[in-house]
């Protein structure tokens, strides 16, 4: 079984990365005789270069990419140090879900909606500034990229923070927390000095996926950040999406230039590690017990506060303006509500949701099959999982999407395999396994060895016991697993985009396209129906098991 699954995977997953970024290498340096550009040589990077705002376009994405990871990983360990002994157990999940849930591109619209001149952050401020109109700041699109930073920050904390404790797992932390105490150490440089370097190495990857991400991101660039010149991805979507098809050349170019940006931030990642790992020695021998370190632990308190504030108005926002009519300023509330939004948008709408989910269903099934068939492999061949594979599982979330998925989309079509719904469901497959993978992984290694012993001893074979004992007693991770596969499905929007060449509409496409000047009541409803699917499966991620196990838990009261 687990050669199977891994030659599904070499197939399905590393060879068409690997395909794409191929063709991708070739078109970047003019082999692309589809379009019939055969010379070889530097041409589309000259293209590239000689392209007006390049420079500042990189800037941008430089900044906002490195600087949100930064502000993003610190905020969540001082957030996990400050709220660990409150966010226990499944805690921290169920808090955590609903900006989990959220896709990217619903939450920058909620958000885009609250920092507008005319939103509510500027509506609460008016009487006391006495303000008779919207005042005339570019807080969205800014041209720092400050909205895209706040945008990428409160959805990637969340994330962060739940790696963050369950890493913690794996680290003896109340006696570290005791052993600290009692030789007199502040809360906060026991974590700086002790568990913080032994949570590092675990939340390592992760955050390079963050990393990745905030530097090619297109949807969130698009709603928040600057527009003239945009990010470097934003830039590169409009240069493969021009009617003119001599700009795929310089835009594969460019697709090759924010891979190696990225290679360069894990770089700058490693010496920064590094850096830090020197200083950190060179404090713990200083001594100090780190007392006035505390108060940043309240400092992190009251910033967490302030996201989850900013973040429940953005979610607020959306459900508001699908059904506000008629909102004059100052006034906090809309003065009359309508169902119009709704009503309009009906059947483009229904067409969007239907086919997210049928594409999020998919991809979902797809992913925890080949999930639960890899690590049922493991357990059948009693081999721990090798570096190797861990690599593979984490490849498709640390490459830029543009910088494969416009070679993959190529390489089909001179397959004669036009884009439609059975390639987007393919390409979306390829980002919702890692999810999967990474989040069944640790559940399904804790499962207690004895319970398939037993069943084994009783005459159960190897498919009885994964059908009757391991997925019924993984059904809660199992069910996560899927929830956090729909809530990366439906956030997809560059895989959706190319690999449906344009014809696919989902809830993303549909709401990234709209969010650019369309009424904000139609938006509203699009990005509402977008963040409530995966809103709808993480509720019965938790519920299902609730109810199932209702009668299991009343027993146990019984009995005790």
């Amino acid at each position: 079984m687990r050669g199977l699954v891994l030659a599904v995977l070499a197939f399905g997953l590393i060879g068409p990365i690997a395909a794409g970024l191929w063709v991708t290498a070739r078109a970047g340096f003019g082999l692309m005789p589809a379009i019939g550009a055969t010379e070889a040589g530097l041409d589309p990077w000259a293209a590239l270069f000689g392209l007006p705002g390049l420079v500042t376009s990189l800037k941008i994405t430089a900044f906002t990419g490195v600087v949100s990871t930064l502000l993003s990983l610190v905020l969540a360990l001082a957030l996990t140090a400050a709220l660990q002994p409150r966010l226990s157990g499944g805690r921290a999940a169920r808090l955590l879900a609903p900006f989990l849930a959220i896709p990217h591109a619903a939450l920058a619209i909620g958000l885009a909606f609250v920092l507008a001149p005319s939103g509510w952050i500027a509506r609460a401020l008016a009487p006391v500034l006495g303000l008779d109109r919207p005042p005339d700041l570019a807080l969205v699109g800014d041209p720092w990229g400050i909205a895209l930073i706040l945008g990428l920050m409160l959805k990637e904390v969340p994330f962060l923070m739940l790696v963050s404790l369950a890493a913690l797992t794996q680290i003896p932390l109340r006696q570290h927390l005791a052993t600290g105490r009692s030789l007199g150490y502040g809360r906060a440089a026991v974590w700086l000095k002790l568990i913080v370097p032994q949570l590092w190495p675990l939340i390592r990857l992760p955050v390079m996926v963050v990393l990745a991400y905030a530097l090619s991101t297109v949807e969130m660039g698009l709603i928040l950040g600057p527009s003239n010149p945009p990010v470097l991805a934003v830039l590169l979507t409009r240069l493969f999406f021009a009617p003119d098809t001599a700009l795929l050349l310089p835009a594969s170019a460019g697709a090759l230039l924010q891979g190696a940006l990225v290679a360069v931030a894990f770089a700058l990642l490693w010496l920064i590690e590094r850096a830090l790992a020197l200083a950190g020695r060179m404090w713990v021998c200083r001594g100090g017990r780190g007392r006035g370190l505390d108060p940043l632990l309240g400092i992190a308190h009251a910033l967490g506060f302030a996201a989850i504030t900013l973040g429940g108005l953005s979610m607020l926002a959306l459900l508001i303006w699908s059904f506000a009519w008629r909102w004059p300023w100052p006034g906090a509330l809309p003065e009359s509500w309508s169902l119009r939004a709704w009503t309009g948008a009906g059947p483009g709408l229904a067409r969007a949701f239907g086919q997210t989910l049928l594409i999020a269903l998919a991809t979902t099934g797809i992913a925890l099959a080949l999930a639960v068939a890899w690590l049922e492999g493991e357990d059948r061949a009693r081999t721990p999982r090798a570096a190797w594979a861990e690599a593979l599982i984490y490849l498709p979330l640390l490459l830029p999407q543009i910088a494969f998925l416009f070679g993959l989309n190529a390489g089909f079509l001179r397959l004669g395999l036009p884009g439609g719904l059975a390639t987007v469901i393919w390409a979306q497959a390829l980002f919702v396994f890692p999810y999967v993978m990474i989040t069944l992984s640790d559940p399904w290694r804790a499962l207690d060895p004895r319970l398939t012993r037993a069943a084994a001893s009783l005459g159960a074979g190897p498919w009885r016991r994964l059908f009757t004992v391991k997925l019924p007693v993984l059904l809660a991770p199992i069910l996560t697993a899927a929830a956090i596969g729909v809530a990366v499905s439906v956030a997809q929007y560059l895989p959706t985009l190319f690999m449906g060449t344009g014809r696919i509409a989902t809830l993303t496409t549909e709401a990234v396209t709209l969010s650019s000047g369309s009424d904000r009541r139609v938006t509203g409803a699009y990005a509402t129906l977008q963040m409530a699917l995966p809103l709808a499966a993480y509720a019965a991620a938790f519920l299902i098991p609730a109810l199932l196990h209702r009668d299991r838990r009343a027993l146990k009261g019984g009995a005790a």
